[in-house]
């Protein structure tokens, strides 16, 4: 489940399980109000070293996204690669079985599930994102939306 840091230290659990959205705005300056917040909220996680994850699923909506915006393949494989560095959940059937029965416990598109799913595998106290309502807690994972 959890990879290896930055620093090359395993997390037991993390501090910050990362959405799509919140590294795709990290990168996209096509709104520069979200883009500047992500980065900020970002560079503090990383400043401070916090065990930050995110699944292969992040990862790869955040390459089809930020290709379909024109990006350069080079530098979003070099962020790919950055992220990979950190706690990565992997597409296993482990996950597929608790992403089925998050959407059917709390009603979620099957592709939110699935990030709540592995933000819950990370041992993550928080998802952060835009998608889901902020404060709600999935089952020891509560949501905060780190652009407001």
């Amino acid at each position: 489940m959890a990879g290896k840091s930055i620093h090359g230290m395993k997390c037991m659990n993390a501090e910050v399980f990362l959405d799509t959205n919140i590294v795709v705005y990290s990168f996209d300056l096509g709104d520069m109000r979200r883009h500047e917040l992500a980065k900020n909220r970002l560079d503090e996680l990383f400043l401070r070293q916090a065990c930050v994850a995110v699944s292969i699923q992040v990862l790869q909506e955040f390459f089809n996204v930020m290709m379909r915006k024109g990006a350069n393949p080079l530098i979003l494989r070099e962020a790919v690669e950055y992220y990979m560095r950190r706690d990565v959940v992997e597409n296993t059937c482990a996950l597929l079985r608790r992403a089925i029965a998050v959407q059917q416990t709390f009603q979620l598109s099957f592709y939110d599930a699935n990030i709540v799913a592995a933000a819950q595998m990370s041992g993550a106290k928080e998802l952060w994102t835009e998608d889901l309502n902020t404060g709600q807690d999935y089952g020891g994972v509560v949501v905060v939306n780190p652009l407001v």
